[in-house]
């Protein structure tokens, strides 16, 4: 993530940029606020917004958003709020995401998924 973060940050949020957002979300214990690039995997639910965890539930912004119980997204050009946090396993986030990226989604350890608020 490091060599494509100032890239990810630029376009993320933007409206012609679907993929990437900007979770902005407080440090659990600091308080200090943070926006963080991230990928949306679109799912079959709109309802629902999930984030994958390629490296697993011990991802600092993904555990501040838990303890939270939500954060706000910048997506597409506008504000999402997120609320209802809850971890899933890779197998329940492939039953969620859109058919083309089911296969990654499989073996992703994890993967954080929202309800609008």
């Amino acid at each position: 993530m490091n060599a494509t973060a100032p890239v990810a940050r630029a376009l993320a949020g933007r409206r012609w940029v679907p993929l990437w957002a900007l979770i902005r979300h407080r440090g659990r214990r600091s308080g200090t606020a943070y926006e963080t690039p991230i990928a949306v995997v679109p799912t079959t639910n709109a309802s629902i917004v999930m984030i994958g965890l390629p490296w697993g539930v011990t991802t600092n912004w993904a555990r501040n958003v838990m303890a939270a119980g939500g954060a706000s997204l910048r997506w597409k050009g506008r504000e999402v709020e997120l609320v209802h946090p809850r971890i899933v396993d890779g197998a329940e986030a492939e039953r969620l995401a859109k058919a083309p990226l089911r296969p990654v989604l499989k073996r992703f350890p994890a993967a954080i998924v929202f309800e609008r608020g």
